[in-house]
């Protein structure tokens, strides 16, 4: 199964869900992204052997994992064997605190209040991402030419906020970015069924309201607004979280600005 059927800015690679590409987005500084300075993905562990070759054929020689260790153990989705493609480890964190399954635990927080649930969560994940996220960033400091994928397990909350944050370093108004954001509705709607089947089988103990899980895989335009708001509120802005929780400077975001925008 893939994504080939929906329309841009989804790509066509067999076997890999919610596939994507970003770029081409217009910025405040009357620049432009890009047309693909990134790929954003679900988990690539099914990719087929035409899937492969697509994946190649986009340029994409790296491929980040932001999924936790155990993560990967209990979904048994290992990295595929990829000639030419290099699938680095980028753990967002150490335990497999943002994984589906653990989302479901939280599900009661979901249920409850989606939006206040999703904000919290989406800070703890800024709060110990600044490795993970900077092994990416660095990637596009020191290879600009040469487009990367990144995904986690259903390439919507770690993904999609590595996403948020890029965006906002380059420019792009906030409502780009939640559009950005909200595809991933149309990108997961078709496989829900399947994944939900998969997180059933990880969760230990009942769960009594899986249709709440539902509230859990969403991606609503009002997430990414309050989430661009609290990156304001807690760090500053984008340079003042990359600035405060990993090693790049400023000089380093203004190559990165160099490296990704073109003229208009």
């Amino acid at each position: 199964m893939a994504t080939s059927s929906l329309p841009p800015p989804f790509v066509a690679i067999e076997g890999l869900i919610n596939a994507r590409s970003v770029g081409g987005f217009a910025t405040r500084s009357d620049s432009i992204v890009k047309p693909i300075v990134l790929f954003r993905a679900a988990d690539p562990s099914r990719i087929t052997a035409k899937g492969k070759g697509q994946l190649l054929a986009f340029g994409v020689r790296r491929v980040f994992d932001f999924r936790a260790d155990d993560e990967i153990v209990s979904y048994k989705s290992t990295a595929p064997d990829i000639p030419g493609v290099e699938f680095l480890r980028a753990p967002v964190s150490e335990s497999r605190a943002f994984d589906p399954v653990s989302l479901a635990a939280r599900m009661q927080e979901f249920a409850g209040n989606e939006l206040e649930t999703f904000v919290r969560l989406y800070h703890e994940i800024l709060e110990m991402g600044g490795p993970a996220f900077e092994m990416v960033l660095r990637h596009m400091l020191e290879r600009p030419d040469e487009p990367c994928l990144i995904h986690c397990t259903a390439g919507k909350d770690r993904t999609g906020l590595f996403t948020a944050i890029l965006l906002m370093l380059l420019g792009v108004n906030d409502e780009e970015i939640t559009k950005e954001y909200v595809l991933t509705a149309v990108g997961l709607e078709p496989f829900l069924p399947m994944l939900i089947e998969r997180f059933k089988q990880q969760v230990t103990g009942d769960v009594d309201n899986w249709d709440g899980a539902m509230k859990m895989a969403s991606s609503r335009p009002e997430t990414m607004r309050a989430t661009l708001n609290m990156v304001r509120e807690k760090y500053g802005s984008a340079e003042g979280w990359v600035t405060s929780h990993t090693s790049l400077t400023e000089q380093d975001l203004v190559a990165l600005r160099q490296n990704l925008l073109v003229k208009a």
